[in-house]
């Protein structure tokens, strides 16, 4: 990996990073409990938060909204995804931007690439982000992996206890050092040891935690917060943010946790 310090996407080491790519993952259904996320620019103001360090967003969001917003907010392409619509062998997520276009036409700060380790496409993902990883060297932009064990690979294994497995978590978060990337996220492994554990493993790749599904704020910050303690750089998060009414609160909230030790 490459000094990125001075990259906008971080604040004193840290990140807070707001996950836009839910309409493609999931579908609107993530935006009903606010409806007003639905709305891109909603999101996007959101983002004009002092804590947000950037906002991650696929390629046709940021095409079309972006625009309005270079002044007050760090982009992060999101270079592949995938919906839940249909049905797959297993998993795997196709790249729809390449780094080029990310940075040259969008203005990207950074680049977004989802990992599945475990699934039968592993190889496949891989090449892809060897392109990714490499093209973003050539622009200077640093890589962020979604660090995402599933597939069949974990499913049919004993060893292993699913893709919630802190030894797994873990093993998905050092292929992002083995592979190159300058950040992973990665699901919460349940305590601020195996999250300590997983920021050993990674080196010297940043770690952020993925937000993950809605719950109670200080259930969410806890959390945060012990993914701080554990020497963990911070966090990746959408719908802790863009399904509250008011999430400005909780960003105030996130920012003394993340940025003021």
């Amino acid at each position: 990996m490459r000094d990125f310090s001075d990259s906008p996407i971080l604040r004193n080491g840290n990140s807070l990073i707001v996950a836009y790519d839910h309409g493609t993952e999931h579908g609107p259904v993530d935006f009903k409990p606010n409806p007003e996320s639905i709305d891109p620019r909603h999101v996007f103001e959101v983002a004009k938060h002092d804590a947000v360090t950037c906002l991650a967003v696929q390629k046709g969001i940021a095409e079309t909204y972006y625009p309005d917003y270079k002044d007050d907010v760090n982009l992060m392409v999101k270079l592949n995804g995938n919906s839940d619509l249909s049905e797959r062998e297993d998993y795997y997520s196709p790249k729809q931007c390449t780094v080029r276009y990310a940075v040259e036409e969008l203005g990207a700060e950074a680049v977004g690439y989802t990992m599945y380790a475990g699934s039968k496409y592993e190889d496949k993902m891989w090449e892809d982000f060897r392109e990714v990883q490499e093209e973003a060297r050539k622009y200077d932009v640093p890589v962020v992996m979604w660090a995402y064990p599933r597939g069949k690979g974990i499913e049919g294994n004993s060893d292993y206890g699913g893709s919630t497995d802190p030894d797994v978590i873990a093993y998905a978060a050092r292929l992002g050092l083995e592979l190159g990337a300058d950040m992973v996220k990665v699901k919460y492994p349940g305590s601020e040891g195996n999250m300590g554990h997983v920021v050993n493993v990674t080196g010297k790749t940043k770690v952020v935690m993925s937000g993950g599904s809605k719950r109670s704020d200080d259930e969410f910050i806890k959390d945060v917060q012990t993914t701080i303690d554990a020497g963990a750089n911070g966090l990746a998060v959408g719908r802790n943010v863009f399904q509250r009414e008011n999430p400005e609160e909780i960003l105030d909230r996130l920012e003394e946790v993340i940025f003021k030790r």
